[in-house]
């Protein structure tokens, strides 16, 4: 099959082998082209100001400002630029924020490399890629929209702090995670318990397991 256009993607991760990875796999395409790469929110966020491309392939989970951050941030400056949330976390987990945050589509690390291109591919013509796994969260969330969660009410980098307490992180290892104060991280925690009006980190812990964020 011929294509007419190529498709001008930058790869955002900090792992270089992320990125070399993802790379080498687009290249065997012949309408994809990985035209530069970026190892942070705020190196990415000046790289669209100043070139030009079609599909952005952003990881959520970065040291400083993570993706949903730096989405939020693309939004406002370039708000037809297609981002793709391109991440380890499960669609449980994050899919339905990002959307909501204006991604195109939510594509897990494990996936087949053929779903990876296909969703380059839907995106860069305006669509949204949505899985059938996301399209059925969706559609549950639409459902229970009126009946809202108690984890609905935490602001994203709380959302975020609570999975990673869940996950069995300690303070001071989400504290490097997220490269915020262990003070800063604290402060979030007890947000998080305010907010769910709960006590510990166990009841946090089992919460996130019954709900399948993690």
């Amino acid at each position: 099959m011929s294509y007419s256009r190529l498709i001008r993607v930058i790869i955002v991760d900090d792992h270089t082998v992320v990125r070399k990875g993802l790379a080498q796999i687009l290249e065997e395409t012949e309408d994809i082209i990985v035209t530069d790469e970026a190892s942070s929110g705020d190196e990415l966020l000046s790289k669209i100001q100043n070139y030009k491309y079609d599909v952005v392939l952003l990881d959520i989970s970065m040291p400083g400002k993570d993706g949903l951050m730096t989405l939020k941030e693309i939004k406002q400056t370039k708000p037809d630029l297609p981002v793709i949330i391109f991440t380890v976390f499960p669609e449980e987990q994050y899919a339905i924020r990002v959307l909501k945050a204006g991604a195109a589509g939510y594509i897990n690390k494990q996936s087949e490399p053929e779903e990876i291109i296909r969703a380059i591919r839907r995106v860069s013509v305006g669509k949204k890629y949505i899985s059938p796994n996301l399209a059925d969260l969706l559609a549950t969330s639409v459902s229970t929209e009126n009946n809202s969660l108690p984890h609905d009410v935490l602001s994203d980098r709380e959302f975020q702090v609570m999975c990673f307490i869940a996950m069995g992180k300690t303070i001071t290892d989400i504290s490097k995670e997220l490269s915020l104060s262990v003070n800063t991280v604290s402060t979030y925690r007890i947000r998080i318990l305010e907010k769910m009006k709960m006590k510990s980190n166990a009841e946090i812990t089992h919460y996130a397991i019954k709900n399948s964020l993690v």
